[in-house]
């Protein structure tokens, strides 16, 4: 057989051999590097053997599969360590992630010292060497054999896989798991591991189910990696919105409001309100007109949009069918609402386009599980808008969406950080959906269209369309790599004819109107988390709730610098003056820690020349100027949205 390698080169063998065998052939230190195959672009585990031509590819830790073979190996000796030291934990599952990899135990929960014991104990079974030994078993022989362990989570997944699936095990040592792969050869090649948390979360996802407790880690060939990770850890912790964002009075939460239902401070407010003033106003330049519509409706409405069948577990629903006359929602959206105040006038072809724009508050009762901070929450404000468009208008108005997002996406400093996902249905579960195949596939095809002629770098996704149409989902991801929708567009076909929705075309005929769904910025609350742990705090100065802090060097210059807050308040520059019996250098400290872009110094010399001191954490000392002078710069500055990088240390 002749097995093509990556480098173009061709082996040839006379017999079946392993992807591992292949590996040391080719060399030694290849074989000790490798952690999984790759023929004809399908991964494979190391046993995998080879038996007729192909082209391979040896996989190692520089490989993405590679490592993810190299993790899941590492996630094994975890539950091989919990089992030894707590024999009655049950096993659920454990892959790979992009930071590491995580197992889940039916067990009480870990704290530190319990994870320190865990390492040392997996240490050891590294230390041991065992080789990983794969085997199948049938279907039957496979569940008796989990139920002979007292494995409750394992049979269950076997009872799941459909009839005829091969169903894998791997053993090390005394452990065994059943487990697809791929795996190393053995658990001495894994050099440098950390466990760094523990948490809650549900079997298989859903707050029906039991919970768990899940162990987080990860793992490097190279004990220099790990600590640059570790470090990187500590960074982003710094980051994170979560944390960060209550340090700096944004937001806060409380429990007896409720989870997921965060509190909006005034700094975060004011940031808030800053962004929500810029939309609404571009929004308009671009020729939207705003609606403001009820936050709650009869569940008649709902079952027009098909929300009521499709959507009602993520509804927030008020009365009960069964004994109450009217049974109403909080709304999960905003388009139906903004239908009818479409339907109210009846339109000519010479109307369209027709664009909507509303500050939307939207309600959506998410599991509890997938709360967090402002990114996942039940109540939340996005900047929402339904395009009503004849047919030929399509092109351009999905063009002009996806124009806008990227605008925001600019001006916020973003547009690097996200990717771009063509959200399809999901074929197999046509029950989700409204609309038929075809329906669905020359929607698909047209965004699919659009998309390229944009020279949008996309991929796609199946079974994460909306219910009525295929979408673009403008995705980011957070300081700890969990990716979230940021910015969504979407083609509407169908909904036209739910309600009824009609213009007079030129012939005098009535026509179904194509609509777009979509926002420009997404929602306000998620954007300001991202926002957070983009800047760790320190926002463009437009942004920022507070963009100057006037520092008087003693009290006999307070009249004087509350004279220079006034004037900058006349200018619309958000302002505050530190009128505390503290010494300059603590005064100017405390301002950088609130991360404010400027602090005007202020002092005898100033007052007499009518001068300020300008401090910022761009430029550091940027010397005195005429008051006049700072406030034509910062006011250009907030008026042009600039982004100014930061020149120097802060401590300089």
């Amino acid at each position: 057989m002749k097995i093509m390698l990556k480098d173009g080169s061709c082996k040839e063998y006379d017999k079946a051999m392993s992807v591992f065998e292949i590996a040391k052939d080719i060399s030694e230190g290849l074989a000790r590097m490798a952690t999984a195959g790759e023929i004809d672009g399908e991964v494979v585990d190391l046993r995998y053997v080879v038996d007729k031509d192909c082209e391979l590819n040896i996989l190692t830790f520089n490989d993405e599969a590679g490592k993810a073979a190299f993790r899941h190996t590492t996630s094994h000796v975890l539950a091989e360590a919990v089992k030894r030291l707590y024999p009655k934990a049950k096993l659920a599952i454990g892959p790979s992630i992009d930071t590491g990899f995580y197992y889940d135990f039916d067990c009480p929960s870990f704290d530190r010292e319990a994870l320190d014991k865990i390492e040392a104990e997996m240490k050891k079974i590294i230390k041991e060497g065992a080789s990983i030994e794969r085997f199948t078993l049938p279907r039957a022989e496979a569940i008796q054999f989990m139920k002979d362990r007292e494995e409750p989570y394992k049979v269950e997944l076997i009872e799941d896989l459909p009839e005829g699936e091969e169903i894998s095990f791997y053993r090390q040592g005394e452990f065994v798991d059943l487990c697809a792969g791929p795996h190393l050869m053995s658990t001495k090649g894994i050099k440098a591991f950390k466990l760094i948390s523990s948490s809650g979360a549900y079997w298989r996802g859903s707050e029906k189910n039991k919970m768990l407790t899940r162990v987080y880690g990860t793992a490097f060939t190279k004990k220099a990696d790990l600590d640059e990770y570790l470090e990187h850890l500590e960074e982003i912790k710094k980051r994170d919105h979560n944390k960060l964002g209550r340090e700096m009075e944004l937001f806060t939460t409380v429990d007896v409001i409720g989870q997921g239902l965060p509190l909006l401070m005034p700094k975060g407010t004011k940031m808030i309100q800053t962004m929500q003033r810029w939309i609404e106003d571009e929004e308009e330049r671009r020729g939207y007109v705003r609606t403001k519509t009820p936050l709650m409706a009869k569940s008649d409405l709902y079952k027009i949009s098909g929300h009521w069948d499709h959507y009602k577990d993520g509804m927030f629903v008020l009365g009960d069918e069964e004994n109450d006359k009217e049974v109403f929602a909080l709304r999960p959206m905003t388009c139906p609402f903004q239908y009818y105040v479409y339907k109210a006038t009846q339109h000519s072809y010479r109307d369209l386009p027709l664009r909507y724009g509303e500050t939307s508050t939207l309600f959506r009762n998410e599991d509890s599980g997938e709360m967090h901070g402002l990114t996942r929450v039940r109540q939340f404000t996005i900047s929402e808008g339904h395009l009503i468009m004849r047919p030929d208008q399509v092109n351009d108005e999905f063009k002009g969406c996806v124009e806008l997002a990227r605008y925001c996406l600019q001006t916020l400093g973003l547009e690097e950080d996200v990717t771009y996902r063509l959200s399809k249905w999901d074929p197999n579960n046509k029950e989700k959906y409204i609309g038929d195949a075809k329906y669905w596939e020359t929607t698909q095809g047209k965004m699919r269209e659009l998309l390229t002629e944009l020279n949008l770098p996309f991929v796609e996704a199946e079974g994460e369309a909306a219910f009525y149409g295929p979408k673009l989902d403008i995705q980011a991801k957070n300081v700890y790599g969990k990716e979230d929708t940021m910015i969504t567009i979407q083609l509407d076909f169908a909904l036209a004819e739910q309600f009824d929705m009609y213009y007079i075309d030129e012939n005098g005929d009535k026509k179904r109107p194509f609509i777009i769904h979509r926002t420009s910025m997404g929602c306000y609350e998620r954007t300001l988390a991202w926002l957070i742990e983009k800047y760790a705090g320190k926002f463009p100065t437009w942004l920022c709730p507070e963009q100057v802090r006037v520092l008087p060097i003693s009290e006999k210059y307070a009249d004087y610098a509350h004279k220079i807050e006034a004037e900058l308040k006349v200018n619309d520059i958000l302002c505050t003056v530190d009128n505390r019996s503290e010494k300059i250098g603590y005064k100017i400290r405390e301002a950088r820690l609130a991360k404010v872009p400027y602090m005007l110094v202020v002092g005898q010399k100033e007052e007499e020349e009518g001068l300020v001191s300008v401090r910022s954490r761009f430029a550091g000392d940027e010397g005195q100027k005429t008051l006049d002078e700072f406030i034509n710069a910062i006011c250009k500055e907030i008026r042009t949205k600039e982004i100014r990088k930061i020149e120097v240390e802060e401590n300089k």
